[in-house]
């Protein structure tokens, strides 16, 4: 079999055993990569299925040119990348978010734009992909936006903050007991602070959007109104509306007229809303409820040791490692959902909470020292 080479890219050697283990690893990738957003598109409808599965066929198409370029040195199939594989494994079984991010993130690292057996147009789909893919994901993003920063902000915020108290009271050369009660004192009171504070910024932003919608005044006092004044024009000029269409909507009001000459100045009829008032409450309450678990559940991480019996420096330093470890993860996760180095964003997690009770801990020790 003839094997086909893609377009000039200036000279090229004769292809190498190394070569041909690469084009190998290539194929592989692309047909697990063709997968997943198969899989992705099964999990999806209308516009958002149609775009994966374009792009299922677009890695089709870089499987097929592999194909042509090895010929007979095929060989046996090759597994995927473990990169690939995960993220075969997560799209046919959650299909989230997590999954796109994952995934703009491999088409951002594509090797094509460097290796001299890849066509440009190869190189420039890949770029695109990752563009698309990052389209995607956005929408997820922003849905998961609110309650992942409430999740991380509580969770954090607990880690941090208990973990710093507990560092700074054993610093101080505070007995465990005490150690102990101090931070299941501060878990208590940071949660329940947090809920609190949910709940009343909840209720709050509500009852201000609340106020800031109009009323439907208009609709039983417009009768009685004067009609050489029609201060019902103020009202709609109130709401923004220009000097003509507030006019015109006053007009309409009033029954001066009915026209659709003019379909941007002809509002649709004011509807009177029922607020679900439940609806709200419960949504403060759930906010408040969210807060508190998500904070508890940080806070009582640096605890864990002192809850089993450890004392001094070994339980200081257990809860120490157990912080870091869920600093790190909860940084990775960061990291995956921006399209960022999962690495980066877990150390600087890491960094700033460990700063932060590092911080503690000296001045604890400082105060321990001069109270001694």
């Amino acid at each position: 079999m003839q094997k086909i080479l893609p377009p000039s890219r200036g000279h090229r050697p004769e292809p190498t055993p190394a070569d041909i283990r690469r084009w190998r690893q290539y194929l592989a990738d692309e047909k697990a990569e063709a997968a997943i957003y198969r899989a992705l598109a099964s999990r999806r409808e209308g516009e958002e299925r149609d775009i994966l599965l374009g792009l299922a066929e677009a890695e089709g198409r870089h499987e097929a040119h592999w194909t042509a370029l090895l010929g007979d040195k095929v060989g046996k199939p090759r597994a995927a990348s473990l990169r690939s594989q995960l993220l075969g494994f997560l799209a046919r079984h959650f299909g989230s978010v997590f999954v796109l991010a994952m995934a703009q993130r491999a088409e951002s690292r594509s090797p094509y734009s460097d290796d001299p057996y890849a066509t440009p147009a190869m190189a420039a789909d890949e770029r695109i992909h990752e563009e698309v893919v990052r389209g995607l994901a956005i929408r997820g993003r922003t849905r998961l936006s609110g309650t992942f920063r409430a999740a991380v902000f509580g969770a954090n915020d607990g880690l941090v903050s208990n973990l710093s108290l507990v560092a700074g009271m054993a610093a101080a050369g505070v007995a465990s007991h005490l150690v102990l009660l101090s931070g299941i004192a501060g878990l208590l009171a940071g949660a329940l602070s947090m809920g609190a504070g949910e709940f009343i910024s909840v209720r709050s932003q509500r009852e201000l959007l609340s106020a800031s919608k109009p009323t439907q005044i208009t609709l039983t006092a417009a009768p009685d109104l004067d009609l050489t004044a029609n201060e019902l024009v103020l009202v709609y000029k109130a709401r923004g509306m220009s000097q003509a269409a507030a006019e015109h909507r006053a007009a309409e009001r009033l029954g001066y007229f009915s026209c659709d000459c003019d379909p941007s100045l002809s509002l649709h009829p004011e509807i009177e809303a029922v607020e679900d008032e439940h609806e709200a409450i419960g949504s403060a309450w759930g906010a408040a409820i969210s807060s508190f678990c998500f904070f508890a559940s940080g806070a009582i991480v640096p605890i864990i040791p002192f809850l089993f019996g450890m004392v001094g420096v070994p339980a200081l330093f257990v809860a120490g490692i157990l912080v870091g470890l869920v600093l790190l993860g909860t940084g990775a996760i960061v990291g995956l959902l921006a399209g960022a180095s999962p690495l980066t964003r877990a150390l600087r997690q890491l960094g700033i909470g460990f700063g932060a009770a590092a911080v503690t801990y000296f001045l604890g020790f400082v105060f321990g020292v001069s109270l001694g």
